[in-house]
This record gives structure tokens, sequence and C-alpha cells, in this order.
């Protein structure tokens, strides 16, 4: 496969991930805002943006903090911008993909595009946003009904799943650094919420409460998110498909499984395979966070350097 090939799938793919993971951001702290007094609505913004990666900023104008977040296309790291990238990679490699996909980005694109938050402020915010997450999620079934599971499907997944790693890592660690710092005044019933909404922010709610029940703590909401081998949003479950995809693309373009790559991703597998949250909740949760972040950083390094920016005399396998 040329590397070109490999780089838009890769990146169409995470920009899909990311467009889906901001939506559901936006979405559930926009509802969220209903049950909350203003400072908690505007710490919850906070939140986001740090979840995000995003510079700390005025957090008191949810109508333009929602503007700039999904619908600003100078906004590199907005909804319309990520969706516009996306269907510029998958453009790049029209003949690669499926119809249906291209259709369905497509759709996406123009939905998107055409929006405006002033049509959807006041009583839309949520059917939008729902739309965003399904049409992603739409593309996600279809890539993987109508496309050959092979390198170019391999390389979609890699790229999903070491977007979802990095993100649930930097929102956990932006909610348990808010929740933990004892110059924040709360109560249990905001405490709650908050907890609430990191775990449907990873559409993971349900699901953890069927795990530990709904007596929500924070070291039983840390080990699901972290290290539940089962829940497709967890860091876990990413970190098992990553190195699966990257086995599965090394296999087939022989290149030797030990590169930098398949170790590093091997690497962070076992770790999270092996770990105990109290091991992690003991230590420092943040540093350990942090280091699932630099570890995701340094296996998109190495997939470039193996597959994208290689040397002519190290090309892999097509």
């Amino acid at each position: 496969m040329l590397s070109r090939v490999a780089d838009s799938l890769y990146w169409m793919s995470r920009y899909l991930e990311r467009a889906e993971h901001t939506a559901r951001l936006i979405d559930v702290t926009l509802n969220l805002m209903l049950d909350q007094s203003p400072l908690m609505a505007e710490r919850r913004w906070q939140l986001v943006m740090s979840g995000l990666g995003l510079p700390p900023t005025d957090t008191r104008d949810a109508y333009k903090l929602t503007e700039s977040l999904a619908f600003d296309a100078e906004n590199p790291g907005s909804i319309v911008s990520s969706i516009i990238a996306a269907r510029e990679n998958a453009r790049q490699v029209r003949e690669q993909i499926s119809s249906e996909m291209w259709e369905e980005l497509n759709r996406l694109y123009l939905q998107v595009k055409s929006a405006r938050i002033e049509q959807i402020w006041n009583f839309g915010s949520h059917a939008y946003f729902r739309n965003v997450k399904e049409g992603a999620h739409l593309f996600q079934g279809i890539t993987d009904s109508t496309m050959s599971h092979g390198q170019g499907w391999r390389f979609i997944q890699v790229g999903r799943f070491i977007e979802r790693a990095g993100a649930t890592a930097a929102l956990l660690d932006a909610h348990f650094k808010y929740l933990s710092d004892p110059n924040i005044e709360s109560d249990g019933k905001s405490d709650y919420l908050e907890w609430v909404g990191l775990l449907k922010c990873c559409t993971a709610f349900e699901a953890c409460c069927k795990v530990y029940s709904a007596d929500l703590q924070p070291d039983r909401i840390a080990e699901f998110l972290l290290l539940n081998a089962d829940f497709p949003h967890s860091v876990r479950f990413s970190a098992d498909m990553l190195q699966a995809g990257l086995n599965a693309i090394a296999e087939a373009t022989q290149t030797h499984k030990s590169s930098r790559a398949n170790r590093l991703a091997g690497k962070l597998r076992a770790a999270l395979s092996f770990v105990q949250i109290e091991e992690i909740m003991e230590s420092d949760l943040h540093s350990y966070l942090k280091d699932i972040e630099r570890q995701c950083l340094q296996i998109h390094d190495a997939i470039y350097q193996a597959y994208i920016t290689y040397q002519i005399e190290s090309a892999p396998v097509s």
C-alpha cells in the first residue's frame, strides 16, 4: 500500500473519531447545564476545554463556546473542521473506499457545513449533535460492512483507536484533576453529576452501572474507563485494538512485528492488562494518564516512521 493512501485513511479515521468525541462532550455538557448553577456550568466548560487539550478560556458564554467548538471552520479543533479534514482525506483516496462510505461522509459533511448555531441553539442542539454522532457511527458500520478488511481497513482501525485512547485518557485526567482539587467547593450532588457526565461523555454510563451498580465511585469509574477489556471506549480496549491492527499490518506488509510501532503498542497493551487500579490510584493517576497520552504520541510517530515517511530502501511490502 502506498504511504499516501495509508496516511489519508489513518487521518480520515482520526478526524472522524475526533468530531464524534467533541460532539459527545458538547451534547452532554449542554444537557447537564439544565441541572446546574451558572458557576457549575462554567466549571463544566472548563472541564470540556481541558479534556480536549485546549488552553483555558472564558467559559461564561456557552453560546460562544458551542459556536467555536462545533461550527467555527477557522478553529482547527472544531467539529466542522474535523469533518472537513476527514472528507478531504477520503477524497484523496476515493478509489480505496466504497461508494457507500463516500456517500455517508458527504452527507455528514454537507450537514455540518450548512448548519448554523442560531438555527439549533434554543431547541435543536441535542438533535444536531446526535446526528453528528450517529453519522460517525454509521460511517464506521458502513466501513466495516463494505470495505475489505485488508491493510486499508486496518489503518482506519489504527487511526480510530489511537485517537480514542488518547482522548479518553485526557478526559479522565481533566475530571480527576478537577474533582480532587481541594480548592474547588462542591457538594455531593454536583460531584455525582460530574461523574455521570464523564461516563456519558464516554458513552459508558449504562455499561459501567451494569458492572458496578449506580453507586458511582471514582476508583470504579477510573477502572472501568481505563482497564475494562470489553468496553469499546475504554483505554484498554483501544490499546488491544491498536496492537491487533498494527500486528495485522506488520504481517501483511512483512514488516517485522518487533518494529518500534508494534513494540510500543504491545508495551501499552501489556501495561494496561496487568496493572491494578489500586496501584494506579495509590501512586499518581495524573502522571499515569499523561504517560498514556505520551505513549500514544510515540506510537503515532513510530507508525509514521514505519509506514508513512520511511526511506525507500526500507519500504514495507505492499
